[in-house]
C-alpha cells in the first residue's frame, strides 16, 4: 500500500478546479500538472493564470509543481487526480467525453498499486461504472486488485477569495476501506478546514450532485416568486428583505442560473434517475424555470420599452456583464447569452460590455464580440446583468448617461437602489 510519503502526484486538468489544487499540493510535494492545452501550459510556466484563481506569487510558492501537456510526464506518478470538466450536450444530457479521455490517458501509464481519484461532478455510480472500465480496458489491470479509485468532489467557487481550496471542508471516498484512508490522508495534508470521509464513492458522488441541485431549486423558487410578484406590482427584493427577518429564512435571490455547476449538475442526477426508471418532477421543474429566465428577462425589457414608446425593431440595448457571476472571468454556461439571443430575435442590436472577459473567448464560445467601452447616450435599453465591482463603482448616474433621453434601465442583480432603476428582477 502506497504511503503518504511515497505518493507521486499528478493533477489532470488545470482549470478553475485543478490549478488551485495542484498549486496547493505543489507547496508540499512533487506534482505534475497536466493539461491537453499547450497554450494553457505555456502561460502557467510563465506564471500567468488566465482564470485569475492563482496569482503569479502563489505559483512561485508552489516550488514542486511542474506543468506539462505531454502524457509521458505522467509515467512517474502513482496517484492521479482528475479535475476535467463534466458538461452537458445540446440535449442537456451528461457529456462524459473529457472524463473518458482523461481516463484513457491515465490508463496508458497506470501501474499496479496506483490510485485514480476523480473530482469532476458526476452522477452516482459514474466513477465505478463509466471511468473504471476505461482504466481496466486501456491498462489491462484489474480494479481493486491491481489499481484503486477514489472520489473527492470539487467545491471550488470561482472568483471567491475567501473560500479557497484549503478552507473548504473536503468530502473524500475510496474504493476500499484502506484506499479511503489513503485518499482522506492525502487531502487532509493540505485542507485546513478538515475532511469528511464518506462510506462509499457513490455516497460522495451523490453528495456533490445534490449540493448544487438544492441551490438550483431554491433559486428556481425565488425566480418563480419574482414572476408572480412582478404581476402583482410588488417589489421582490423588498419581499425577500422582509421575509429575511425570520431567523430560518434562506437568503436566495432571483437571477440567471449559469456556471459550471448549478445550471449543469442537476441534469446529471436526473439523467441517472431516468436510467433507473424514475422521472424526477421537482428537479426538472426547477430546471425549466431557471432555463427560461433569459427569455423572461428579455420579454420584460421589451415590454418596458414599449411602454415608453421606444421602437423595438432596430433598438440598441447594452448588456453589462457576460460572465456567469461577478468579479471573475468565467464564461462557462453563462445564461446572460440567453438574454442576448432573445433580444436579437426581436431584431434588437445588442452590445455586450464586460471588463472581466477575454474577447476572443467570448467570440469563440458564443459568437459574441464584446465592445471595449460603451458610449454615452447610445442605448434605448440597459441591462445590468452581472454585479461586477466596476459597475457598482460607476454608480447609477454614470450608467444612466449611457442611455438615450428615453431609455429603460433593468437591474437584474440589485446593483443600484430601487429608485435609480426602471426594472428589477
Amino acid at each position: 500500500m502506497t504511503t503518504l510519503d511515497e505518493i507521486k502526484l499528478a493533477v489532470i486538468g488545470l482549470g478553475y478546479v485543478g490549478l488551485p489544487l495542484a498549486a496547493e499540493f505543489g507547496k508540499h510535494r512533487p506534482v505534475v500538472g497536466f493539461d491537453i492545452n499547450p497554450g494553457r501550459i505555456k502561460a502557467l510556466q510563465a506564471g500567468f493564470d488566465a482564470t485569475r484563481e492563482v496569482s503569479a506569487e502563489e505559483l512561485k510558492e508552489s516550488a514542486q509543481l511542474s506543468f506539462s501537456a505531454d502524457p509521458a510526464a505522467l509515467e512517474g506518478c502513482n496517484v492521479y487526480i482528475v479535475t476535467v470538466p463534466t458538461p452537458i450536450d445540446e440535449h442537456r444530457r451528461p457529456d462524459l467525453t473529457p472524463l473518458i479521455k482523461a481516463s484513457e490517458a491515465i490508463g496508458k501509464t497506470l501501474k499496479k498499486g496506483d490510485i485514480v481519484i476523480y473530482e469532476s461532478t458526476v452522477y452516482p455510480g459514474a466513477t465505478e461504472e463509466d471511468c473504471v472500465p476505461v482504466l481496466e480496458r486501456v491498462s489491462g489491470l484489474t480494479f481493486n486488485q491491481d489499481f484503486f479509485a477514489g472520489y473527492s468532489p470539487e467545491r471550488i467557487n470561482p472568483g471567491d477569495k475567501e473560500h479557497r481550496v484549503t478552507t473548504i471542508k473536503k468530502v473524500t471516498a475510496g474504493s476500499t476501506p484502506e484506499i479511503a484512508d489513503t485518499v482522506n490522508d492525502l487531502y487532509a495534508s493540505i485542507i485546513t478546514a478538515g475532511t469528511h470521509k464518506a462510506s462509499s464513492i457513490k455516497v460522495a458522488e451523490a453528495a456533490k450532485v445534490i449540493e448544487n441541485t438544492q441551490r438550483d431549486l431554491n433559486i428556481a423558487l425565488v425566480n418563480e416568486l419574482s414572476m408572480i410578484f412582478g404581476r402583482m406590482g410588488i417589489d421582490t427584493q423588498e419581499v425577500l428583505e422582509a421575509a429575511g427577518t425570520k431567523w430560518n429564512f434562506l437568503p436566495f435571490r432571483p437571477g440567471l442560473v449559469g456556471g459550471h455547476c448549478i445550471g449543469v449538475d442537476p441534469y446529471y442526477l436526473t439523467h441517472k434517475a431516468q436510467q433507473i426508471g424514475y422521472h424526477p418532477e421537482v428537479i426538472l421543474s426547477g430546471r425549466r424555470i431557471n432555463d427560461g429566465m433569459g427569455r423572461f428577462v428579455a420579454s420584460q425589457l421589451v415590454k418596458a420599452m414599449l411602454d415608453r414608446c421606444i421602437q423595438i425593431n432596430g433598438a440598441r440595448v447594452l448588456i453589462m456583464g457576460l460572465t456567469f457571476k461577478e468579479n471573475c472571468p468565467d464564461l462557462r454556461n453563462t445564461r446572460v447569452v440567453d438574454v442576448v439571443r432573445e433580444l436579437e430575435e426581436y431584431n434588437v442590436r445588442v452590445d455586450v460590455y464586460d471588463p472581466w472577459i477575454d474577447a476572443d473567448e467570448a467570440h469563440h464560445e458564443y459568437g459574441i464580440q464584446p465592445i471595449e467601452s460603451p458610449q454615452v447616450a447610445e442605448y434605448d435599453g440597459i441591462v445590468l446583468a452581472v454585479a461586477h465591482d466596476q459597475f457598482k463603482q460607476m454608480g447609477g448616474p454614470a450608467i444612466r448617461q449611457l442611455g438615450r433621453e428615453n431609455h429603460v434601465l433593468y437591474d437584474l442583480k440589485y446593483v443600484l437602489p430601487k429608485e435609480g432603476v426602471d426594472l428589477r428582477l
